[in-house]
């Protein structure tokens, strides 16, 4: 027997013995269809008639018959237990995460191999759900974070604050970007030392402080102070503009996924720029939807 919210028991066993009843027309072959005997099943009609104060049905040794009150009851107590177990099955997908919305920012790097499965595995199993992606930095996802604009972040760790969850997800080494004609493109590796005198293209530090910040911290420990000729808002500019001979750049090894014409991408040797993708969340939010999101790209 169907259960459904806001319905007591006893209420929703007399409209389903009714509903019964008037289908077979006939209290023995209702009773066995419901597996009960006969007495309870007339007994609840009957109490079912005395709260409402109507008869619903005519009753004779022969045969069942339904009033016009019975006939009337009976077409809307259909449509109130469909409307029922409609609210009940949609209040229980609400509460898996299977409907609902979700809004989600990521960085544009996660796109070219981490993020695109996750996307496809989580409306695969949640079609239910309103799925609104918004590409923006990390520093720009934690703001819309904690204002409510996003519900998970896909974005660049290190980033902490006291009222997101931050969760590393994965780790990538980088590597150097070099145009096709120049004397390091040729080579197998490259260390950080050898790119002493090339001129870099980097992301900004505005956009990806890790990534700015350990290139930076490489180079020094490789015994120079970094030439940053450009910095620029995408990763896709900086391969563009490395294609063009403005300089070099170092980018995290997936970046290699994305197609571009005259340039190389070469290993480091030794110690490399290593980049940290993570998921961040506000900690008290406690959604169905934003924790099924979690597990699934988690999985």
């Amino acid at each position: 027997m169907n259960h459904y919210a806001g319905v007591t028991t006893t209420e929703l066993r007399q409209l389903e013995y009714f509903i019964a009843v008037a289908e077979e027309l006939h209290f023995g072959r209702a009773a066995k269809r419901l597996g009960l005997t006969q007495p309870p099943l007339s007994q609840q009609i009957r109490q079912l008639e005395d709260e409402l104060g109507v008869r619903l049905l005519d009753r004779t040794n022969r045969k069942v018959r339904l009033t016009d009150a019975g006939r009337a009851y009976v077409a809307e107590i259909r449509q109130v237990l469909a409307r029922l177990q409609a609210a009940t099955e949609t209040a229980r997908q609400a509460a898996s995460g299977a409907i609902g919305k979700l809004v989600v920012g990521f960085v544009g790097s996660a796109t070219y191999d981490w993020l695109p499965p996750v996307i496809r595995r989580y409306q695969d199993v949640c079609p239910g759900v309103e799925l609104i992606l918004r590409e923006m930095p990390t520093p720009a996802q934690m703001e819309a974070l904690l204002s409510g604009t996003i519900d998970v972040g896909v974005l660049r760790t290190p980033a902490a604050h006291p009222d997101l969850h931050v969760r590393s997800i994965r780790r990538d080494e980088c590597v150097v970007v070099l145009p096709v004609g120049s004397v390091l493109a040729k080579q197998d590796g490259v260390y950080m030392s050898d790119l002493r005198d090339e001129p870099l293209v980097l992301v900004a530090r505005s956009i990806w402080p890790g990534l700015y910040d350990s290139v930076v911290t490489l180079c020094r420990a490789a015994g120079f102070g970094p030439t940053i000729r450009l910095e620029v808002t995408e990763v896709q500019t900086a391969v563009g503009l490395v294609a063009a001979g403005m300089g070099v750049s170092i980018l995290p090894k997936a970046t290699q996924n994305v197609h571009a014409r005259d340039v190389r991408y070469v290993s480091i040797k030794g110690q490399a720029p290593v980049v940290e993708l993570g998921l961040a969340w506000r900690r008290e939010d406690d959604s169905s939807v934003v924790q099924r999101f979690l597990e699934i790209a988690q999985d």
